[in-house]
């Protein structure tokens, strides 16, 4: 028997605003992205803005508060890495026939709102931008490449965001459904699946980065998630009413949450944690919002409310599968000393003594990802695509072209025995499975180059040098192999 269903999507996948570059080409707007400023593994990414008294500043993105009235904008003097990206805009041809040549069945990517309507509020697309998707989705379907189109990317109109504080404000769905409506229609026959918002759960952590928020505090954070749902419950009914064979999907970045030990206190505070991404879940999959979260509300204080129309709303537009993303499982406990000896690990969360890290400290558990299957699969029975999966690393470009990866392919091979597992053990409808970075790219977290995914080596470095060049690294030769035995070659 197969590992995998003969019809699995094996693929990868990117994001616009990390690798297309040309990010004021042929009309584009400004996002977000394009105000995020590179950073590294001790260094964190910044984003610019003006103050009302006109003095620029950069925070820290993920410590993020500006001043109510503060502009963002690109400034001189600040490194842009998403300006350049890997510069996939003018070489997409060149990443598509290698994709090709890895046998891709999926690819993950994203269309730039900002390169469609280029501050968000425009009545009329820019059609420069529509005719360069255009040509991409010709490009994939040369090599019979099935697009997965990630409606928003970390990416907002700086435009929405200076306007009125982007998704924070019900304004800002007027503006997604005539975004939406404009890529559905224009791209029908061409995709057929489609994501709504990437990690849409990073809005509640980093605002700015999942939302577009510039200033905040959590009734501004509860108000701009309710709105993010309502304009992906309006996306999935939009697209269907296009083309009732379309395929609308969420994305949430997930991973599985262990207790410290077995003491009941950490048991609970594990299940406690898991909420803070099963919450997107719910609302998505179910078009509910769960009565833990009301609660939440309440004890904070935050105000809450939904009309009877938009309740029916997000029931009506509720996904039809449900992807993910996952790198890592954590560690939780309900001990403070505990909590106070694990400050400084990624995320604050506890050490895992029997799991290795990632140069950036990120857990390796193969196995968490079966769990992590098992545990939306019991909660939601809605297929199921991994979008995201991956680790970074520091590779090394030899002087003949060639990269020795080995611990890429050791991390793949690891997660793809546990789908094995989660499909023919499991019985689990796992659909697809589209690996990050799958050509290098600007990291998201760090803003760097010099963390990478992929199979293809881009040669673009962190200090402004590289000539773009793609090289195929060992990994690359692995993972074709991967495809053409539909999973039963790992070796």
């Amino acid at each position: 028997m197969s590992k995998f269903p003969k019809d699995f999507l094996w693929g990868g996948a990117i994001a616009a605003n990390q690798a297309e570059g040309g990010w004021n080409a042929e009309g584009k707007g400004i996002s977000t992205a394009d105000c995020m400023t590179r950073g590294s593994r001790t260094t964190p990414r910044f984003i610019t803005y003006k103050t009302k008294e006109g003095e620029i500043k950069a925070e820290p993105f993920f410590f993020l508060d500006a001043p109510e009235g503060a502009q963002y904008g690109v400034f001189e003097g600040f490194d842009y890495p998403s300006h350049q990206g890997i510069d996939f805009f003018h070489r997409y041809k060149e990443d598509i026939a290698l994709f090709g040549e890895l046998g891709f069945k999926m690819f993950r990517m994203s269309i730039n709102w900002t390169r469609i309507f280029p501050t968000g509020m425009e009545t009329e697309p820019n059609e420069d931008g529509l005719r360069f998707y255009d040509q991409v989705f010709d490009e994939l379907r040369k090599y019979d490449i099935e697009p997965l189109v990630t409606l928003s990317h970390y990416e907002t109109p700086v435009g929405l965001t200076n306007a009125w504080n982007g998704w924070a404000d019900e304004r800002t769905i007027e503006c997604w459904e005539r975004y939406v409506r404009t890529v559905g229609t224009r791209y029908k026959g061409k995709v057929n699946y489609w994501l709504t918002f990437n990690e849409i759960n990073i809005a509640q952590m980093m605002p700015y980065m999942g939302a577009g928020v510039g200033y905040k505090n959590k009734q501004i954070i509860a108000n701009a998630i309710k709105h993010q749902f309502l304009g992906s419950a309006k996306a999935v009914l939009i697209l269907h009413e296009i083309d009732e064979n379309n395929k609308v999907g969420n994305m949430v970045a997930y991973g599985a949450q262990y207790p410290n030990t077995c003491h009941p206190e950490d048991a609970l505070k594990a299940k406690f944690a898991g909420r803070g991404s099963h919450f997107f879940f719910d609302v998505q999959a179910t078009g509910k919002y769960p009565n833990y979260k009301l609660k939440e509300y309440e004890r904070e204080g935050i105000e809450f409310h939904l009309t009877e129309q938009q309740k029916q709303l997000l029931m009506d537009g509720t996904v039809d599968f449900l992807s993910f993303s996952y790198y890592m499982s954590s560690v939780v406990s309900a001990d403070p000393k505990v909590i106070e000896d694990a400050k400084g690990n990624f995320m604050g969360g506890v050490k895992n003594p029997y799991l290795k890290a990632s140069d950036w400290g990120w857990q390796i558990d193969p196995v968490g990802l079966r769990y992590a299957c098992n545990e939306l699969w019991d909660r939601y029975h809605k297929p199921l695509m991994i979008v995201e999966n991956g680790i970074g690393a520091q590779d090394v470009l030899e002087k003949d072209g060639s990269c020795h990866d080995s611990y890429h392919i050791d991390y793949l091979r690891g997660h793809i025995e546990e789908m094995s597992k989660v499909i023919n053990e499991d019985g689990i409808d796992l659909i697809g499975y589209t690996p990050w970075g799958c050509i290098d790219l600007i990291s998201a977290s760090t803003g760097e180059m010099h963390k990478r995914y992929g199979f293809i080596y881009v040669d673009y470095q962190d200090d402004g040098s590289g000539d773009g060049r793609r090289y195929r690294k060992d990994s690359f030769y692995w993972y074709k192999k991967v495809i053409a035995s539909n999973g039963e070659d790992l070796n």
